[in-house]
């Protein structure tokens, strides 16, 4: 597979349990589809490690726009341990072909693909009123994610090509699989 990854990160949850933030994003977006977001997008989902610590370069992707992101599972294991409402996530970045996780001390399910701006962190696909000419947003899963990689990639493609003065729609793909039962 090229690309690259495994990463890891924690992201806070976003979803019903915010209550009116939640109900004012479901009337803004239109995705009233959604049981939660599961994004990669900072804003809607940001790290539950906003900080990075000088222990943390050793495990840590260490190149532009990447801080955030872990190499070593366990030890992002200890750090987020005491933070009850989170989503471990396991991503690759840019996949070719469908990933896999690989075996680990937690098991991890597949919830689909995202498409992040190159330079940031916004989603293209939740976090930007939609771009009608690539896709449409009822095309979105449960969690907010494109669900088959070569849609994935034809709506990065078809964003590029329709927008391409808009920052938000020159995306990465992230294939995005979650923790389950931690």
């Amino acid at each position: 597979m090229s690309g690259k990854g495994p990463f890891y990160i924690a992201r806070e949850q976003f979803g019903p349990n915010k209550g009116g933030e939640w109900n004012r994003y479901i009337k803004w977006s239109g995705l009233t589809q959604l049981h939660e977001l599961v994004s990669q997008d900072g804003m809607l989902c940001p790290t539950v490690l906003p900080e990075i610590k000088d222990e943390y370069w050793p495990h840590i992707v260490r190149e532009d726009y990447m801080l955030f992101y872990f190499t070593d599972l366990e030890y992002l294991l200890k750090q987020v341990s005491g933070i009850a409402e989170k989503n471990l996530l396991c991503l690759f970045l840019n996949p070719t072909v469908q990933p896999i996780a690989p075996p680990a001390a937690v098991q991890f399910s597949f919830l689909g693909y995202d498409l992040i701006e190159v330079t940031g962190d916004i989603s293209a696909l939740s976090n930007c009123g939609g771009f009608p000419k690539a896709f449409d947003n009822s095309e979105l899963n449960e969690v907010g994610l494109l669900s088959d990689l070569i849609r994935a990639r034809e709506v990065q493609a078809r964003l590029r090509e329709f927008y391409p003065k808009e920052h938000h729609a020159n995306c990465d793909v992230w294939a995005i699989f979650r923790a389950e039962g931690i």
